[in-house]
């Protein structure tokens, strides 16, 4: 099993272009699905768990072709053409490992009128039902079966009618999983307490771009009017906040100076209005945004929520950086309940933090140590790396297969800001 080693204590310089968002493109392919014409996605990242999804979507019947697969490429062009679908079955084998392989289910069932998916899998990062995807389905007419592991969704005859559901909590997957069924329902659609994360943003926008009809884009409140079909189109991945972010702690940490290109900074507020908070120098470019810092870190205290709150997916790499702030640092998670894995390990390092349920408390050291340490999830993944880049020795970081989930080429990257990095092959 492979692992990345870091000789920390490099001061991270320089420029790097941010990869398409593996949160957006997840839920742009199905996408595919709801239509027998071609649809082209650029800025595609290479990613395992985009490849999982490309399995998937064979598996179904869709061909699948690539472009821009040079290895010195950053970013892929993919088209799919679902002409006609063989199998409506998501087995077993293909979603265990990837928990966003629930979202062919609204698009499959819209197409199909029916779909047979297995319960996902993904970070052990808590407890994560997939019960407001099918109360959301059941509420645009469909019928929900559950046995042997499997959920099958059935449209009845002539396609989804359409409805109205308020979601409890807000669901990205969910909102997704809807917006996708609604788009060919046979009438008028009302999502209310709706995600409004970029990335469902991006799902609208390709959406509307395949000739459906969506009202009230980017807020909480979305009204989808059902059209007979949607065709073929051509459309970009939205940049990878979450990238962005990670690298931006990477380059405070290490008291750099790094230009991430390619990203869109109105998505980033709450990451950046943090990492300012912190003491970390963060300022817009015309080509992106550009992070500097003196190393002198201040501590934070916030909470995690949804968009346009401070993201779930950056807490781990906060605290990371939090981890060398003068000063105790609060944070608290309001998404996952078992979201500070990481924790025990950065301690091996020499952090201190204590948690306590949804609480954690970062109080600030002057150094960290290099350390064999084991990722258990893909954030927690980084936020190891992250340290392992300030940390005084040498930096193991066991169980890649998960940041080959989510960081497109990461040592590659990090070796063009001047980290001294290398991914070798293990036991």
């Amino acid at each position: 099993m492979d692992k990345i080693i870091i000789q920390g204590g490099q001061r991270l310089f320089g420029t790097i272009p941010v990869s398409g968002a593996k949160n957006a493109a997840l839920t742009l392919l199905p996408c595919a699905l709801l239509t027998d014409e071609p649809l082209t996605l650029r800025n595609l990242p290479r990613l395992a768990d985009i490849d999982g999804f490309q399995h998937l979507m064979n598996q179904f019947g869709i061909s699948t072709t690539i472009a821009g697969s040079r290895p010195e490429d950053f970013g892929r062009v993919m088209t799919l053409a679902a002409t006609r679908i063989t199998s409506s079955v998501a087995p077993y084998e293909l979603v265990r490992k990837m928990r966003a392989s629930i979202l062919v289910l609204g698009p499959m069932l819209a197409r199909m009128g029916e779909a047979t998916v297995s319960l996902p899998g993904g970070c052990a990062i808590g407890n994560r039902p997939i019960d407001l995807h099918l109360k959301a389905l059941e509420a645009l007419g469909a019928t929900i079966e559950m046995a042997a592991g499997y959920v099958r969704a059935i449209a009845p005859d002539g396609g989804l009618p359409g409805g109205r559901y308020s979601f409890p909590v807000v669901s990205v997957g969910a909102t997704e999983n809807a917006l996708m069924a609604a788009a060919t329902a046979r009438g008028k659609s009302t999502l209310h307490n709706a995600a409004r994360e970029p990335e469902i943003v991006d799902l609208c926008n390709l959406l509307v771009a395949m000739g459906a009809q969506i009202e009230g884009i980017g807020s909480s409140d979305l009204t989808i009017h059902g059209v007979p079909r949607l065709h073929g189109a051509t459309y970009r991945v939205m940049p990878d906040r979450i990238e962005a972010g990670s690298y931006a702690c990477a380059a405070a940490i290490t008291g750099g100076e790094v230009t991430l290109t390619g990203t869109r900074i109105e998505e980033m507020d709450a990451t950046i209005q943090a990492l300012r908070s912190a003491g970390v120098h963060v300022e817009p470019r015309a080509d992106g945004l550009h992070v500097a810092s003196d190393g002198k870190l201040r501590a934070v205290t916030l909470a995690t929520a949804p968009y346009p709150g401070f993201a779930t997916d950056m807490q781990a790499q906060l605290m990371a950086l939090l981890c060398l702030a003068e000063g105790s640092s609060v944070l608290t998670e309001t998404i996952f309940e078992n979201r500070y894995m990481h924790v025990p390990e950065l301690n091996r390092m020499g952090a201190r933090i204590e948690t306590s349920g949804r609480t954690a408390i970062v109080h600030g050291v002057g150094k960290l140590y290099g350390a064999e340490v084991m990722a258990t999830d893909l954030r927690a993944s980084m936020s190891l790396v992250i340290a392992g880049l300030a940390a005084e020795g040498e930096t193991q970081v066991h169980r890649l297969y998960h940041l080959d989930r989510g960081y497109e080429r990461l040592e590659e990257k990090l070796s063009l800001l001047g980290a001294q990095v290398e991914r070798v092959g293990g036991e």
